[in-house]
C-alpha cells in the first residue's frame, strides 16, 4: 500500500486491482451493471478489454458503496459527455446524488476506480507503458517541459520525458482531466486548480502507476 494519502471519513476512496482479482470477488457479478452497460460489453470482441471494461465497472460500484453506504445494487451510473452535453459517453456520473464523484479507469489487466465528495478522477497505467508519441506529449503537458531534444531522446541528462517519470506525469495529467481540472500536471499531493489535490503512486506488486485528483483526502484501498 503507497504511504502517504490521507485517511479520514470524508475522504474520498480509491483503489487499483487487478482484473482477475475484481472479477475473482465474491459480491461483484456482471449482473449489477446496467442494461446499456451490459449492452456495451457485449460489443466489445476482444476478450481481454472486455474484462477490463467490466472489471473497472464493477471496481467502481465498489467504491461507491464504501463510500456512501449504498447497497452495491442501488447506485444508478450514466455518463455525460462535458463538450457537447449528450448522454451516454463521457464522465461517469450518479444519478440523484449530484455530490458525489466517480471515476474508473482500465489499461491491459489493471483497473483503478474512485468515488468520493465533490469532483474526482483516477488513472492507472501498466509501469511498463511509455506515452506517446513525443509530439503529441510535448501538446497535452506543456507543463512537463518537453524539449525538441529531450523528447527525442537527445542525451542532456535525466529529462521528464525518460520513461517512468512521463509515465507519472501523464497519469496525474489524466486524473486531474477526468476531475474537470484540465491537464495540469503540477500539484503532487498538494492544491492545484480548482481545489483539485493530486495523489500519484506507484503500485509494485500489480506493476502500475496510478494517480487520483480530488477535492478531499484520498484513502488508497484494496479489493
Amino acid at each position: 500500500m503507497p504511504d502517504g494519502p490521507d485517511r479520514g471519513g470524508d475522504a474520498a476512496l480509491a483503489v487499483v486491482a487487478t482484473t482477475p482479482e475484481v472479477l475473482a470477488h465474491p459480491e461483484l457479478d456482471e449482473a449489477l451493471l446496467a442494461p446499456w452497460e451490459r449492452r456495451r460489453l457485449d460489443r466489445i470482441r476482444l476478450p481481454g478489454r472486455r474484462a477490463d471494461v467490466l472489471a473497472a465497472r464493477l471496481l467502481v460500484r465498489l467504491c461507491v458503496t464504501r463510500a456512501t453506504g449504498l447497497p452495491l445494487d442501488t447506485p444508478d451510473f450514466a455518463q455525460r459527455c462535458p463538450g457537447c452535453g449528450g448522454e451516454g459517453h463521457g464522465r461517469p456520473y450518479l444519478r440523484g446524488r449530484p455530490g458525489t464523484g466517480v471515476s474508473l479507469s482500465h489499461a491491459d489487466g489493471l483497473v483503478a476506480a474512485a468515488a468520493g465528495p465533490g469532483p474526482i478522477g483516477i488513472d492507472v497505467e501498466p509501469s511498463t507503458r511509455r506515452p506517446g508519441p513525443a509530439h503529441v506529449l510535448r501538446r497535452l503537458l506543456p507543463e512537463a517541459g518537453l524539449g525538441e531534444g529531450a523528447a527525442e531522446g537527445a542525451a542532456e541528462g535525466p529529462a521528464p520525458s525518460d520513461g517512468p517519470e512521463l509515465l507519472r506525469l501523464w497519469v496525474r495529467a489524466e486524473a486531474r482531466l477526468k476531475a474537470g481540472g484540465g491537464r495540469g500536471v503540477d500539484g503532487t499531493d498538494g492544491a492545484g486548480p480548482g481545489g483539485l489535490r493530486l495523489l500519484e503512486w506507484t503500485d509494485r506488486p500489480r506493476a502500475a502507476v496510478a494517480a487520483v485528483a480530488a477535492t478531499t483526502g484520498v484513502a488508497i484501498t484494496s479489493v
